[in-house]
């Protein structure tokens, strides 16, 4: 089966070193409102008055959950109204939702804030997916996705310091002042640099029923529907990790002020992953890389799960950053492939397509994250094995889906 054709003409005025780090920028939100709260997640459960300790992890999960949500409203707004007008809507949201989290005196309006900042967060980063996906495709949208993960990764890789930092100035509170005026800076470069990409000859008209119309195209792509799923699947896995990440190192492992350190040096395997994968991905393709860098999740992850399980959950610190850096290593190859590949079929609709990839796989990736993150029990069990099945599963599902999809890429 054929694609169809992107109608849209390349719109790429910005130098590619700028491109690149904007879009970084304004996909690094997300990241940044999630890493940088990690080290005062139990505080602020704590000072609201969450009942359970392994409550705090909502806060990251209702993070996701907006997320995904905004992603099915975001990408279609954008096929209809242009890129841009949908990005300073919600950058909006999601100042409006710091404004709410900063100011909280109970855990559901932490949490309520935390869902508005998620549902903002998703129009800059599946829209920036959209402008990519304009203006290239098949392995170029690869290479330029790794690059732009490859720097939107040193963000997770030094938010938890930062927010060790705050904390040392003022209380957890300031986090949010800090996030609100990152967005005011990510509003502005994008506002006087980047035009618009989509032109309003090739708008799709705005209603339920061309959404839903998208939405069932989509699904009769196999790739963009089987790549998705395999997508979310693994990706459980990792919004297990970022769930329980502080509890992991400061509880189970007692790093204490350390957390930031060991975290950012997680975080910056999976940046070398994406720099590695840009360079090689327009040689190798995006099936070869994506296959063998799954197969390495599932194959480091069973393994280490014996060793796991010899030490009763607890082995060494440098075991289990060993396996950390190998699995991460892995997984970076994976974030700029699957989008890449999910989103082949659906350049013709690229706002929709990128929600569609987004929403699914976030939807997908929340309660497998979310059952790992609460079954954390003082070991490093839960988050292993997690990773060793859902990689399993994911490789099945990426078998089936290049059982019958005609692939170009």
């Amino acid at each position: 089966m054929a694609y169809p054709a992107s109608m849209n003409a390349p719109t790429k005025p910005l130098g590619m070193p700028e491109f690149v780090t904007l879009l970084a920028m304004m996909i690094s939100i997300l990241a940044l409102s999630i890493d940088i709260m990690l080290p005062v997640l139990g505080r602020i459960g704590s000072d609201l008055g969450a009942i359970d300790v392994n409550d705090a992890q909502l806060i990251v999960t209702f993070m996701f959950l907006g997320f995904a949500a905004g992603q099915l409203i975001a990408g279609p707004l954008s096929d209809s109204f242009g890129r841009k007008p949908v990005i300073y809507a919600g950058y909006s949201v999601f100042i409006a939702g710091c404004v709410m989290s900063m100011t909280a005196n109970s855990f559901d309006i932490m949490l309520a804030g935390r869902a508005l900042q998620g549902l903002g967060a998703a129009a800059p980063r599946i829209v920036s997916m959209a402008l990519v996906r304009d203006g290239y495709e098949g392995r170029a949208m690869a290479r330029i996705m790794s690059i732009v993960m490859g720097i939107f990764i040193l963000v997770p890789a030094v938010a938890p310091s930062i927010g060790e930092g705050v904390l040392l100035f003022a209380g957890w509170r300031a986090i949010f002042s800090l996030l609100l005026v990152m967005a005011i800076i990510a509003t502005v470069w994008f506002a006087t640099r980047q035009p618009e990409t989509l032109p309003a000859t090739q708008r799709r008209k705005f209603s339920l029923t061309n959404i839903a119309s998208g939405i069932q195209e989509a699904c009769t792509y196999r790739a963009a529907v089987g790549y998705t799923i395999s997508a979310g699947i693994i990706f459980g896995a990792f919004v297990g990790y970022l769930s329980s990440a502080q509890q992991i190192f400061q509880t189970v492992y007692g790093t204490g002020k350390l957390f930031a350190i060991y975290f950012g040096v997680a975080a910056l395997a999976i940046g070398a992953a994406s720099v590695f994968n840009s360079k090689v991905v327009m040689q190798l393709g995006m099936r070869f890389m994506t296959w063998r860098a799954l197969f390495a999740v599932t194959f480091f992850s069973t393994g280490f799960l014996l060793v796991v399980w010899m030490f009763n959950g607890v082995p060494p610190l440098w075991s289990f950053m060993t396996w950390l850096l190998l699995a991460f290593f892995a997984t970076g190859i994976l974030f700029g492939n699957f989008n890449a590949l999910a989103m082949e079929p659906l350049g013709h609709m690229a706002g929709l397509g990128a929600a569609f990839v987004g929403s699914v796989s976030t939807f997908i990736s929340l309660p497998l994250g979310w059952a790992i993150g609460h079954l954390f029990d003082n070991t490093i069990l839960p988050l292993i094995a997690g990773f060793a099945v859902l990689g399993a599963i994911s490789l099945m599902v990426m078998w089936w889906t290049e059982r019958g999809a005609d692939l170009q890429s």
